[in-house]
């Protein structure tokens, strides 16, 4: 800044000795006014230029700052999403395997179970086989029975009616 000053006050003579010349021309004396004009409005106002584009600097980084701490934040937010998404996944598995292994206890449990009422409805029904079968076996003992004792023409001795009653029954 001070080198303009001078070098404004050093040609404002030459500036003024120029006017001698024989072509009137007044270029120089306008540079000379400007360089000097600009050298006192760069004088007063040097420090407010500097002073508000260092802040201008600053806010500007601050602002960049921010978006990047914004940035930073977003991607941690990504990452732990990724994070509780993986461990999501991982859970869904193991859930899955759980409920693969339930279903075939629970069909185990439930083969097991219609194995041991099919045992049983068989014995039951064999139970009920040999019941009916001895009710049957007796209803027609007592029919022969019937047959023979009310029967006036046939004339059995007891063993002789034991031996029919056995071959009926077998």
């Amino acid at each position: 800044m001070k080198r303009m000053l001078l070098l404004g006050l050093a040609l404002a003579p030459v500036a003024l000795f120029a006017s001698e010349g024989a072509v009137e021309t007044d270029i120089v004396q306008r540079t000379v006014n400007f360089i000097i004009f600009a050298a006192i409005l760069w004088y007063l106002i040097a420090d407010k230029i500097k002073a508000f584009f260092a802040n201008r600097t600053l806010s500007i980084q601050a602002e960049l700052d921010k978006v990047q701490e914004t940035l930073k934040a977003s991607q941690d937010k990504v990452t732990d999403a990724q994070k509780k998404l993986e461990e999501a996944r991982k859970l869904a598995a193991e859930i899955i395997e759980g409920a693969k292994a339930d279903i075939d206890s629970v069909k185990q449990k439930v083969t097991t179970a219609i194995d041991a009422d099919i045992t049983n409805l068989n014995k039951n029904l064999e139970e009920m086989i040999k019941i009916e079968t001895s009710k049957a076996k007796k209803q027609v003992v007592a029919e022969v029975l019937e047959e023979l004792l009310s029967s006036e023409n046939i004339k059995l001795t007891q063993q002789e009616l034991v031996d029919v009653v056995l071959k009926k029954v077998a």
